[in-house]
């Protein structure tokens, strides 16, 4: 608690509001953009396996590394995706991921768990 010459010497600051618009996201949901690349790279330390990532160059000029989230899937290059935010927490760097079901990349064949996540259409009973 500061006394009151302190004060006097050097009044309160002002909280300033953080803008959200900043980052490649700039505040919005989603972004579209064009598949450079289809890769694999390994995780960090601890897991092991081969986790499938594209090189995407947004609308906004961007290039970034993308995660496709699923078992298998049908990206190719020049295939149009749209991106969401959301790091992959073993995997150094990437910070997005791309939205299943949606533009050129289709859902995951035979998921019956988690199916709004992976683009997959509600089973008809």
């Amino acid at each position: 608690m500061p006394t009151i010459n302190q004060l006097i010497k050097k009044p309160r600051s002002k909280r300033i509001k953080k803008n959200r618009g900043f980052g490649i996201l700039q505040g919005r949901p989603h972004l579209k953009g064009v598949c450079l690349r289809v890769f694999t790279r390994k995780p960090k330390k601890p897991n092991s396996a081969q986790r499938k990532l594209a090189k995407v160059k947004l609308s906004t000029g961007a290039i970034v590394d993308v995660y496709i989230p699923g078992e298998g899937h049908n990206l190719q290059e020049h295939g149009l995706v749209l991106i969401r935010g959301g790091r992959v927490k073993d995997m150094p760097g990437i910070r997005f991921k791309c939205i299943r079901g949606k533009l050129d990349l289709a859902g995951v064949q035979g998921r019956k768990t988690s199916i709004s996540k992976y683009g997959v259409k509600r089973a008809k009973s």
